[in-house]
């Protein structure tokens, strides 16, 4: 690894310690400043299980991509940063507590997730439990407003930056919905799949830090904007794929998830799509019969990856990631007419490493 490389971890690892601190502070006043019902027990309990989840690990990426789409500009830390990035995360909050519905998921993170733990606090109370987990859900996506709206930044940069995450929220649900939709599809075609991956995943987990780094720091976004979605969106097929890609080909050990969880649940991946493209006769059956089964066993799933590397759809796969992360990359490579170099540098080698992750 090269000296570049090598300093560009270390500031992302100072932004992510950083950011835990001023995490945990947030929660810390965030009842206070609340002030909430005083009756109510279970508010108190949607706080203390969001901040239980938002602060149980994750990789920040989206902090780090904030603070060095900054770097383009300036190597000072500009003020409004540290709102953006909780409202960044606090948004990822909102996502996972409602994909942990839709999928029924019990654990996340290591833990349990925000449904299962109201399904234990209300275990005779089902759907007052399901309405628990949706009403935090929905107050960790208005905290990501309010926490932006909050930033003694100047009004016309505030604005710009609410502007950006209002329509990432927005963005975010449809992509859900347009998630749970391609699931009906027979066979849904890659525009499908790179529509679902462009809504529900690349607006908020790649442009969005991008742009408000780069508002954050007085930036024009007007004559940058199609390089960056550019950008975004080749990253984040990349990316997409390659998570795709570890449910049925990574060691679960490294990953910590079970392995073909997108097969049980019965979605149509970029991994599942490949299957249903390349194979045939039983081979082409035993995949079909695998997505319709929810309670398939790990001897199953043993079988489905078995035909997958026989058909070489992994290796297929892999190329095509590694053709998407090679066209990003190119794509970050045009910003040093104009921004930072050392910067420009984080923004090159993200996509590969996202393409050879094995978590």
């Amino acid at each position: 690894m090269n000296s570049s490389a090598l300093t560009a971890l270390e500031r992302a690892a100072g932004h992510q310690r950083r950011f835990e601190v001023s995490f945990a502070k947030y929660f810390a006043g965030l009842a206070d400043s609340l002030g909430g019902p005083p009756l109510s027990r279970f508010g108190p309990r949607c706080l203390e299980l969001l901040e239980q989840l938002s602060l149980r690990g994750g990789k920040r990426i989206r902090v780090v991509l904030l603070h060095e789409a900054a770097r383009l500009v300036t190597e000072d830390e500009p003020p409004g940063l540290t709102e953006a990035a909780l409202s960044l995360e606090l948004l990822h909050t909102h996502a996972l507590i409602l994909d942990d519905i839709i999928d029924d998921s019990p654990v996340r993170r290591g833990g349990p997730s925000t449904y299962y733990a109201f399904r234990e606090d209300l275990p005779e109370r089902p759907q007052t439990a399901l309405g628990m987990a949706m009403m935090a859900g929905d107050l960790a996506g208005f905290l990501a407003l309010r926490v932006l709206l909050q930033a003694d930044i100047p009004a016309d940069r505030r604005q710009a930056m609410l502007d950006v995450q209002i329509g990432v929220t927005t963005d975010t649900v449809m992509g859900q919905v347009l998630d749970l939709e391609r699931d009906l599809t027979p066979v849904p075609g890659d525009e499908l799949l790179d529509d679902v991956c462009e809504y529900k995943t690349t607006r908020y987990s790649l442009l969005a830090p991008l742009r408000l780094g780069l508002l954050a720091a007085g930036a024009d976004l007007t004559r940058h904007e199609p390089s960056l979605r550019r950008y975004a969106t080749l990253a984040g097929i990349s990316g997409q794929m390659r998570d795709d890609y570890l449910d049925l080909f990574g060691d679960p050990e490294t990953t910590g998830k079970p392995r073909g969880a997108d097969l049980r649940a019965g979605r149509h991946t970029y991994v599942t799509r490949a299957l249903l493209a390349a194979t045939s006769g039983s081979d082409h059956a035993t995949v079909r019969a695998a997505l319709r089964a929810p309670d398939c066993t790990a001897q199953t799933i043993d079988r489905v990856r078995g035909i997958a590397l026989d058909h070489a759809v992994h290796s297929h796969l892999q190329q095509t990631i590694e053709k998407y992360a090679e066209a990003a990359s190119e794509e970050a490579s045009s910003w040093r007419a104009h921004w930072r170099a050392e910067a420009v540098t984080v923004f090159e080698q993200l996509p590969w490493w996202n393409a050879r992750r094995s978590s």
